[in-house]
């Protein structure tokens, strides 16, 4: 594959026009001014996004058909794939949740691999067919809600939280889904967006253009909206039950506090930090960060463009995360409907909290960095 040829790329965080060198293999182009990676080059990327995003598929058609997990208590065997934990969902009126756990860890991580195989293999055949910019920007914007490895690592917590209920045991495909997950990561790996922009616009790299006043000032009220119906939600997910453990008739509440005590109690010390770290201190310090940079560019302070930029870009790639708790709740539903001997069924802090962890996404997405670094003329 060609070298990338020297450019000026416009800096999508700050603003700042760069002049990038020609790149060897594995070398980056980083803006000087806020440190955000412009363009990467990597020898053969578009072979090996194919490879990895090919394999990915595969192994996602090998999760399905296959038995992922069974569970065993007091003589009673219950077995699901992962389409009928999504039944399973659906059938007990969860369609919600049976909704948000099928999209986000197998719809969409499959949409986002076949985006990225029918893009990469377009740029090797040199079509640039008119849908393409299209299908580039779904593929973009599906990248966040793709969710399959938090959703193996929800389903590795939950396993945990039950080893002392019951014998589980491990099928084919969740076997399949580790290899899903892991070749999924690969391929985003290898996918250089402004690599990918440029050839769509045959070597012209984007340029995005300043704020206008107006645009400031509807980023600035939207990310305010946003974080205020996170904080309104953020109360009842964590003080109601997330869910309900019915044990011989006899119905006990869990909240996410209470599910984090309960394992640490137990002696699972580190699952209990990853819960408490995802499902606390993620939803509220994401929250807090986000109002601090609001304000900081509502007031046009100038201070500390650098840090804030960096708060910025951990707010974005840790937000989603907390999705954890979430996919927890959605494997034990639909592995443990044993009837009154013993059955899990979501609270009504699992929507809240779902929601709350959405809407921080969102407000990351609406918040524009490049307040952090461009002054603007209030409106009157």
């Amino acid at each position: 594959m060609e070298k990338a040829e020297q450019l000026t790329i416009v800096c999508d965080q700050c603003h700042t026009s760069v002049s990038i060198p020609t790149l060897a293999h594995r070398q980056r182009a980083a803006c000087p001014k806020c440190g955000h990676t412009l363009i990467t080059f990597k020898n053969n990327a578009t072979e090996k996004l194919i490879a990895y995003a090919f394999s990915a598929l595969v192994f996602l058609l090998l999760s399905l058909p296959f038995n992922f997990l069974t569970f065993r208590a007091s003589g009673q065997k219950h077995s699901i794939d992962l389409p009928s934990g999504i039944t399973v969902l659906i059938e007990n009126d969860y369609l919600s949740l049976a909704i948000i756990t099928g999209l986000a860890t197998v719809m969409l991580p499959g949409l986002v691999l076949v985006g990225l195989v029918w893009l990469s293999i377009a740029q090797l055949q040199q079509r640039r067919s008119f849908y393409l910019h299209r299908l580039f920007s779904v593929v973009k914007g599906l990248l966040p809600w793709s969710m399959a490895e938090i959703f193996l690592i929800g389903t590795l917590v939950s396993l945990i939280k039950i080893n002392e209920l019951a014998d589980v045991t491990i099928g084919l495909s969740f076997y399949a889904f580790i290899g899903f997950s892991a070749f999924t990561t690969l391929a985003i790996m290898q996918f250089d967006p402004t690599r990918y922009a440029m050839w769509l616009k045959q070597g012209t790299p984007p340029s995005p253009k300043p704020l206008s006043a107006s645009q400031a000032s509807a980023s600035i009220q939207r990310t305010w909206a946003l974080l205020l119906t996170s904080c309104v939600l953020y109360i009842p997910a964590n003080f109601l039950p997330i869910m309900y453990t019915e044990l011989f008739g006899q119905e006990t509440p869990n909240t996410i506090i209470g599910g984090v005590l309960s394992l640490w109690e137990s002696g699972s010390y580190p699952v209990a930090l990853i819960i408490l770290f995802a499902s606390v201190v993620v939803p509220v310090a994401k929250i807090l960060i986000l109002g601090w940079l609001n304000y900081s560019v509502q007031r046009q302070r100038t201070g500390s463009q650098k840090l804030r930029t960096r708060y910025y870009r951990l707010t974005e790639a840790i937000g989603r995360w907390s999705m954890i708790d979430v996919f927890v709740v959605a494997v034990l539903v639909s592995l443990i409907q044993m009837g009154n001997t013993l059955s899990i069924y979501p609270g009504q802090a699992a929507l809240a909290f779902c929601a709350v962890v959405f809407i921080t996404m969102i407000a990351a997405m609406t918040f524009d960095s490049r307040l952090i670094w461009q002054q603007w003329k209030q409106l009157p």
